[in-house]
């Protein structure tokens, strides 16, 4: 029999807990079993950690840190850290960025996606990001069909918990699609290997570190039919159901041209209007599509400076949190952010809608809901996204100590108005997934 693993993590300056009530503790100390928070609490911790025979023993020292339940990343494309600032689209809308990337992703072979998964990975967990979806769904002709698989077996090499979506693009250029036939698939090799993800990945107990999701592309790249039998075998499995929707004005004019209806429209017809679906982007909504998403319990993944980079707009957050929408963070994909910095994706969304509206438009707090309890409602995990007892032991530490917060009088608010700093360390379930002392000097 395994012995227990515990981790002890003490003496933080401030733990963000984000539970009701007594939400910030000073001199805070966290105790996990087996990567699962057992108790909370401030000043010296009493003796948690049973002293059993041959069992593990990890302490943490973060003594002049702030501590956050660790961050959530709803939306990315790691394969694109291949291609960041790619010379022939660096000042594309996103339509000609997409044509002119396509022929470039559908060269990438089986260790490109490796190494960029790899590479992502890295940089989420050195700004704090505990798990993160992927929404892969580019299967190039000469590459094995495989490729979730790969991006699953990178995660577990890095230590960080993660949600993959099994994308799909159905709908090529002579369809009257978006996307070029080298990067397509037709509807039953998708729902096939669709089906063949979940059954051997998914996996739905508390504290999982791998969970999936279905994910066909946008209307401009998948057909009507995949779109509602895939939301029809995502239900038969009890998993979840992510799409980008609303992101250009481009997609409105497309959706009104070949479907004769809005975005949105387009979504309720093929039946993703649910609590079970969570969308990237959610720009150009109406005010009566927004009342909409929130009766459905939709998600939206807000990707601020993805959305800056190509000029697509400006999520209406505020609002669709009002309407009952969950509202998580995500740095999207690393050529259309070329980062995958989700500390800065945070600081990106406090200014944005600063700008937008003043300086009460956004709180930190806000931001902070949204980057942790936020991003677990998109994900429909009810084990993360927090500290305390039960949930799963993922922490971000930061340390004050950092050039960039010298001088800092608010310190949990310096982690988002100063220059983001790495972390000083990530811990996924108990363990420390990166530490500042691996980075060069």
């Amino acid at each position: 029999m395994t012995p227990p693993r515990h981790f002890l993590l003490t003496g933080a300056h401030r733990l963000v807990t984000m539970n009701p009530g007594e939400n910030i503790l000073a001199d805070g100390w966290v105790a996990a079993t087996d990567g699962m928070i057992t108790a909370v609490g401030e000043g010296s911790p009493p003796e948690v950690i049973a002293g059993t025979p041959g069992a593990e023993h990890e302490c943490f020292d973060a003594c002049g840190c702030v501590v956050l339940p660790g961050l959530i990343n709803t939306h990315h494309h790691l394969y694109q850290t291949r291609t960041r600032a790619w010379h022939d689209a660096v000042d594309s809308e996103l339509f000609d960025w997409l044509k002119t990337l396509y022929p470039v992703w559908a060269k990438l072979a089986d260790d490109e996606f490796y190494t960029g998964a790899r590479v992502g990975f890295r940089e989420l967990l050195r700004s704090g990001c505990t798990l993160t979806t992927d929404h892969h769904y580019l299967f190039p002709r000469d590459a094995s069909g495989n490729l979730i698989d790969i991006t699953i077996e990178a995660a577990a090499a890095e230590g960080i918990r993660f949600h993959p979506t099994r994308g799909s693009m159905s709908r090529s250029q002579k369809d009257g699609g978006l996307p070029p036939d080298s990067v397509v698939q037709d509807p039953e090799t998708i729902l096939a290997d669709s089906e063949r993800v979940i059954t051997t990945w998914h996996d739905s107990t508390p504290g999982a570190m791998v969970r999936v999701a279905l994910a066909p592309c946008s209307p401009f790249s998948v057909d009507p039919g995949l779109m509602r039998e895939t939301a029809a075998l995502a239900r038969s499995h009890g998993v979840r159901l992510h799409t980008h929707l609303a992101e250009t004005r481009d997609e409105n004019d497309y959706c009104l041209q070949i479907y004769g209806k809005r975005p949105l429209e387009f979504l309720a017809d093929v039946d993703w209007l649910g609590p079970d679906v969570w969308l990237a982007h959610g720009i150009w909504f109406a005010d009566e599509e927004i009342a909409r998403l929130g009766a459905a319990g939709v998600g939206i993944a807000h990707c601020p400076t993805s959305n800056m980079r190509l000029g697509s707009g400006i999520c209406r957050v505020r609002d669709l949190r009002a309407a009952g929408c969950p509202v998580g963070l995500a740095v999207d994909g690393s050529a259309s952010n070329d980062s995958s910095n989700l500390l800065a994706e945070l600081r990106q969304a406090l200014l944005l809608h600063r700008v937008l509206g003043g300086a009460a438009a956004m709180t930190v707090t806000e931001v902070l809901e949204m980057a942790t309890l936020g991003g677990a409602a998109c994900l429909g995990r009810e084990d993360v996204g927090a500290v305390r007892p039960g949930l799963a032991c993922d922490l971000a530490v930061f340390d004050l100590e950092a050039i960039g917060y010298d001088g800092a009088d608010d310190p949990v608010a310096a982690l988002l108005l100063c220059h983001p700093e790495p972390a000083r360390a990530t811990i996924v379930a108990g363990n420390v997934a990166y530490s500042g002392d691996e980075d060069p000097a």
